[in-house]
């Protein structure tokens, strides 16, 4: 049996492969994709405009090619981990 954040870890790993490659690379989001994502799997979702979106999207996508890859994904869980943090210390 898989330990719970082996378990997490799958989650996070499949939540990004069932959202990239809609259109394009199946190993990377487009905007299109990431704000599906955004929206259906996050409850801050509901909460963002496409501005907002588009904004996370432009800072995320470190290499400038209108994609997010798996590392830039990544790099946004952890900022969003980092949040979760903080808003359970109070």
């Amino acid at each position: 049996m898989a330990c719970p954040l082996d378990q997490a870890i799958c989650l996070l790993v499949a939540i990004f492969h069932k959202y990239s490659g809609k259109e394009g690379d199946k190993n990377t989001l487009s905007k299109r994709e990431l704000k599906e994502l955004i929206k259906k799997e996050l409850t801050i979702g509901e909460k963002l405009n496409d501005t907002e979106i588009q904004g996370l999207m432009k800072d995320l996508d470190r290499n400038g090619d209108q994609e997010v890859n798996f590392q830039e994904y990544v790099a946004f869980l952890g900022a969003l981990a980092m949040i979760y943090n903080e808003a359970l210390k109070s």
